[in-house]
């Protein structure tokens, strides 16, 4: 999975949007960022910025846009609703994908570091990036504002983090740290009571009721309120999910459920505000799915249809995944342009006269194909009736299988990548001595990529024969035959992927290496001829029991 993080500054400056513009543009420049949500604020004089891409990316824009707020912000004539210390007020960043939040916080350090090594900006950390608790929140370390901080920030007790102890007059301070991905979100109420709606919101929000005595609501994590929304003519709770890992999505909506039902409402839907991560919403499918006792093994995208309808997403307005997920904004689509042609075009592309997609992208087809049969058969296993007291054990096989043919549908794609790599590399220059050497390194390693790529298509394949097989055995006898063909595909993926190991590692200088891949292979490969055979004596014992 490719690593992500994602960054929300929140610069002081909202009515002039000229400076707004000139500090986004130092964000959009920034190669591997992308520009998500600009949100200027005029009462609160106040821009929220999100934006993401790789954390090296990230924390480059991030850097550049302090920089350029701390040359057009002035906060001695700054004036705002919102509290503030400084003109880049806070910048936190947030884990997306393959990077976990310590790797996260080690990158709000740097960057802090060098925001007040560059910039003689005053930095403090925040949340996970702050090891000091009495410090990690922001609100304790901007209390006292901007007007405060000329005394604050001469405590021992506040010295920054990073940077000088004394206060810019025109920059301010800035926090920067790392934290969990802020969800807000509003789920609608059958009532235009705003004190009714206000009740479910204490009964759940974290902080819960302060009078007559304090009790706290049963949600970790949610900030709520209700309010009426006069477009809609109806009450909803307001809410921030400020750790979804703790409280996801779908368990705040089934616990105002409960609370609402309880005060004699109903909810009728809910409704999104902003970006949301991938997880949260396939992990709403799954609970749903589970909830029904249905299996869980189906597509990315037959989850988010579940966890939109069972959710009321699109109750208020057309709820489209393309450009509510913050994954999907952020994907390379050239890096799945072979799987999002229709079949026609995909075999049409094959039988062009370009050499891509070639027998490595077939074979990984082959193999998506091969244990999509095998999900096939567990899903419908799963969901025979009289077989309900076997469904969970269907439903991981499924889940299973499909996790397998997402990965091998990837390499569809990347087969064709990787033969596209070495083409770039025979086209390098090669005037000089320093070049030719560059080439063949570039070469080599383009080379070796490309082997590996089908060798990870054969592993694939022939971990999905093991599920295959199990469903040739104990699956629906009805759909005996499509477990057959599953290993007949698999088995294919194995043989036709290694044969592109094989040639592939041919070209590489370091014999060592290519015989290593090479062995690798022909252990899978016998491997997948044996399971196979015992596949085929499965299916036709069942289909011919006598």
């Amino acid at each position: 999975m490719e690593r992500l993080i994602e960054c929300v500054p929140n610069f002081s400056e909202g009515q002039n949007l000229h400076v707004i513009k000139q500090i986004t543009d130092e964000i959009e420049k920034t190669e591997g960022v992308h520009l998500l949500n600009v949100d200027p604020g005029k009462d609160t004089n106040r821009t929220v910025v999100t934006f993401a891409g790789t954390p090296e990316a990230v924390c480059e824009a991030a850097f550049l846009a302090i920089k350029k707020a701390s040359e057009l912000i002035d906060m001695s004539r700054h004036q705002g609703k919102h509290p503030r210390m400084g003109a880049t007020d806070v910048c936190p960043l947030i884990p997306v994908s393959g990077i976990s939040m310590e790797e996260t916080a080690e990158f709000a350090k740097k960057l802090g570091k060098r925001v007040a090594t560059e910039l003689g900006i005053p930095v403090y950390l925040y949340e996970h990036a702050q090891t000091n608790p009495a410090r990690s929140n922001l609100s304790v370390i901007r209390a006292g504002e901007y007007e405060g901080f000329f005394k604050k920030i001469k405590q021992a007790e506040w010295k920054p983090d990073f940077g000088p102890a004394e206060f810019p007059v025109r920059s301010g301070a800035t926090v920067i740290g790392a934290r969990e991905f802020l969800v807000a979100y509003n789920i609608n109420l059958n009532t235009t009571s705003v004190r009714r709606a206000n009740a479910v919101a204490f009964d759940v929000r974290e902080a819960g009721r302060m009078k007559p005595t304090p009790m706290p609501g049963t949600l970790k994590c949610v900030k709520a309120i209700g309010w009426y929304i006069e477009e809609y003519g109806i009450a909803q709770l307001s809410m921030n999910l400020t750790n979804t890992s703790i409280t996801p999505v779908h368990i705040a909506f089934e616990e105002v459920c409960k609370k609402a039902n309880e005060r004699g409402m109903r909810v009728t839907g809910s409704e999104l505000v902003g970006l949301i991560p991938l997880q949260s919403l396939l992990d709403a499918g799954i609970y749903f799915l589970k909830k029904q006792q249905r299996s869980i093994g189906v597509s990315e995208k037959e989850l988010i249809k579940i966890a939109i309808k069972s959710l009321g997403l699109s109750e208020l307005g057309s709820f489209k995944p393309e450009e509510r997920i913050l994954e999907y904004l952020l994907q390379d689509k050239s890096r799945s342009r072979l799987v999002n042609m229709t079949l026609e075009n995909f075999v049409n592309e094959t039988a062009s006269e370009s050499p891509a997609p070639g027998g490595g992208s077939i074979s990984a087809y082959i193999g998506a194909l091969g244990i999509a049969l095998g999900t096939m058969v567990a899903n419908l296993s799963a969901h025979k009736p009289g077989w309900d007291e076997r469904w969970e054990e269907f439903s991981n096989w499924a889940e299973k299988g499909q996790k397998l043919q997402s990965a091998l549908l990837k390499l569809v794609d990347e087969d064709t990548l990787a033969f596209n790599k070495i083409m770039a590399a025979f086209g390098l220059p090669k005037t000089s001595e320093d070049e030719v050497r560059y080439r063949n390194q570039v070469i080599q390693d383009a080379t070796r990529y490309a082997t590996e790529v089908p060798l990870k298509v054969m592993e694939l394949s022939f971990q999905a024969m093991p599920i295959i097989k199990a469903m040739a055995e104990t699956g629906n006898p009805n759909s005996v035959t499509d477990a057959g063909v599953g290993a007949l595909c698999a088995r294919s993926a194995v043989i036709g992927a290694y044969l592109n190991v094989k040639v592939n590692a041919g070209s590489l200088t370091d014999k060592s290496v290519a015989v290593s891949l090479i062995n690798k292979g022909a252990a899978i490969e016998m491997n997948a001829k044996l399971l196979e055979h015992e596949i085929l004596e499965t299916v036709n014992k069942r289909l011919n029991p006598s």
